[in-house]
């Protein structure tokens, strides 16, 4: 461990890397929806979604709970974790992150509502109250049986995916069924909030036309890396392509709008994928490179063009943002002599949250086909499919836990 926060912890950019084809994508045999999105039962047979976030520390005190919780199991001592802890205390002991639900959780419900759905809408987290053992609990204790859930986690991996799965699997009450949203990052929501943040944070800038966009997210083992996503995963797992993806329609797109007429060797727009928040044995190799390394080189090789952290592996702006990016690596960006400026994260964008409920609805009416087929579907709905790749549910050797893989995990 590094010193880096833990909103969400995690146990070579290639510049400018353009994908045209969708990573791991499958051509389905695709039935049309039996409800229109604003139909009244359209999120049946739910009775109940839970916005599922990593958690955070709300005051001092929780503060080394909190990481403790997060460390379970690693051997992590106390005084490495006050290195991290102090990334909190300069914020008051408070993350961000559990207010962000909280309005996500709104924004949910006001979208919900403006198609004409009652659903009951809550949210809970693995580390920090309100627990999802403790809301999954109630909810039972409530008369809920058929629950969906949404994380905060856009991409897959074991730390961004099967963990959560992993999670709800021991804290399903008897009797209650939980399933799962697809990962998302590839839906034209995320990918659109994601664009106009960047183009936003482009006209802070002198000449926006010949920025450079670091694509910026959380650094991860590169054994997990290999393992994200199923067996059809590509050579870097498909964390890595997923991001690189989204990297690349977002800079495909910011290019359209500010140099249509450039090449691929004129001097306009450039990006490439960085990491943030490496934590673990410095032995372990994570993937790279480092923001804050970056930045140092580019103060040499390319000074005068200035720059846009753009978080994509983020939905909102956990401690991860605030710290890593706002402080640490501005920081670097200044003794780098770069100009630096860094774009929002999707975080309640109308069409960010109004995808949310789209995938929901997806999610539903693949589930009314399981029902009736008496057994678990294999492969996504018609708005699943149109909308990016993604997977529920998940095959077994999806996103694998190297360090138990008996663990029991929802599908």
């Amino acid at each position: 461990m590094t010193g880096r926060s833990a909103d969400e912890w995690q146990d070579g950019s290639v510049p400018e890397q353009e994908i045209t084809s969708r990573p791991d994508h499958v051509d389905w045999t695709l039935s049309p929806p039996s409800f229109a999105a604003d139909h009244p039962d359209a999120l049946a047979p739910y009775d109940l979604v839970v916005l599922m976030s990593f958690g955070g520390p709300e005051h001092t005190d929780e503060v080394m709970p909190f990481l403790r919780r997060v460390t379970r199991g690693r051997g992590v001592p106390d005084e490495r974790l006050a290195v991290v802890a102090e990334h909190y205390y300069a914020h008051g002991g408070r993350s961000p992150i559990n207010d962000q639900c909280r309005d996500l959780v709104a924004a949910l419900r006001s979208e919900l509502g403006r198609r004409g759905l009652t659903t009951e809408v809550t949210w809970g987290a693995r580390n920090s109250a309100p627990f999802i053992s403790d809301v999954l609990a109630d909810a039972a204790a409530r008369g809920h049986r058929r629950v969906a859930v949404l994380t905060t986690s856009a991409y897959p991996s074991y730390s961004s995916c099967r963990q959560y799965r992993e999670d709800l699997a021991g804290a399903r009450p008897d009797g209650m069924r939980v399933d799962r949203i697809r990962q998302y990052a590839l839906s034209d929501g995320f990918l659109a909030a994601n664009t106009d943040a960047v183009e936003r944070a482009l006209h802070t800038l002198p000449r926006p036309d010949r920025a450079r966009v670091l694509f910026v997210t959380h650094s991860i083992p590169t054994a997990m890396a290999g393992t994200a996503g199923p067996a059809s995963r590509p050579p870097d797992g498909s964390y890595v392509a997923w991001h690189q993806q989204v990297a690349a329609r977002v800079l495909a797109e910011l290019r359209r709008r500010h140099t249509p007429d450039a090449g691929a060797d004129d001097d306009g727009l450039v990006g490439e994928l960085v990491y943030c928040s490496r934590s673990g044995p410095p032995a372990q190799p994570w993937l790279e490179p480092d923001v804050n390394d970056r930045l140092r080189e580019l103060g040499t090789q390319d000074p005068d063009r200035p720059v846009v952290l753009a978080p994509i592996g983020f939905v909102s702006d956990h401690m991860e943002v605030i710290n890593d990016l706002d402080v640490e690596a501005m920081e670097s960006a200044t003794e780098a002599g770069l100009s630096c400026v860094r774009a929002a994260t999707a975080g309640t964008d109308p069409r960010f949250v109004a995808q949310l409920v789209d995938a929901l609805v997806d999610r539903a009416e693949q589930a009314r086909s399981e029902d009736a087929a008496g057994s678990v579907a294999t492969g996504p709905t018609a708005g699943q499919a149109a909308s990016g790749p993604g997977w529920t549910p998940c095959p077994t050797e999806c996103c694998v836990n190297l360090r138990r893989p008996e663990t029991p995990a929802i599908p």
